[in-house]
């Protein structure tokens, strides 16, 4: 019987530290751009560092009717944005999302976004095995030229 004990604990433990292992690219520093009315996009911007190399492969908000990861570059002496279809993580390096460099775009707005707003995003990262992990984050709306918020997880 104690056999049979120390395997089921070493199952749960298995399980439990896989659990654990899951939660492979932390999210800090969310904030949302807040709109003025009419506004019908805006956008979203944090810090990622994934434990391992992945991939942010998609972004999902109720907040919004489509919502893309975009890239600011120069085309010659032109500043162009264009969605990509997926930012990688290179494991332990912080991929910061900010104003005029890659970024996430709230689109077709539901409703105007006030400073102090909540904004409900759903991040999806592709790990190198494939395997998929979703991390729901809140970001809380601030206007142009306010200061950062604190830094929490």
């Amino acid at each position: 019987m104690n056999i049979k004990l120390n395997q089921t604990l070493a199952a749960l433990l298995m399980v439990i530290g896989a659990t654990q292992a899951a939660a492979q690219v932390e999210v800090s520093q969310a904030w949302v751009r807040a709109t003025v009315a009419q506004q019908k996009a805006t956008g979203a911007f944090f810090q990622l560092k994934a434990k391992t190399d992945a991939r942010l492969v998609e972004v999902r908000s109720s907040a919004a009717g489509v919502v893309e990861v975009h890239e600011m570059a120069m085309d010659g002496s032109v500043m162009k944005m264009r969605a990509v279809p997926s930012l990688a993580l290179p494991a332990g390096q912080t991929v910061e999302l900010k104003p005029g460099g890659y970024h996430v775009m709230l689109m077709d707005l539901k409703a105007p976004i006030k400073a102090g707003d909540s904004v409900p995003l759903t991040l999806v990262f592709e790990a190198a095995d494939k395997k998929r992990e979703t991390v729901d984050v809140k970001a809380e709306a601030r206007q142009l030229g306010a200061p950062a918020p604190a830094m929490h997880h």
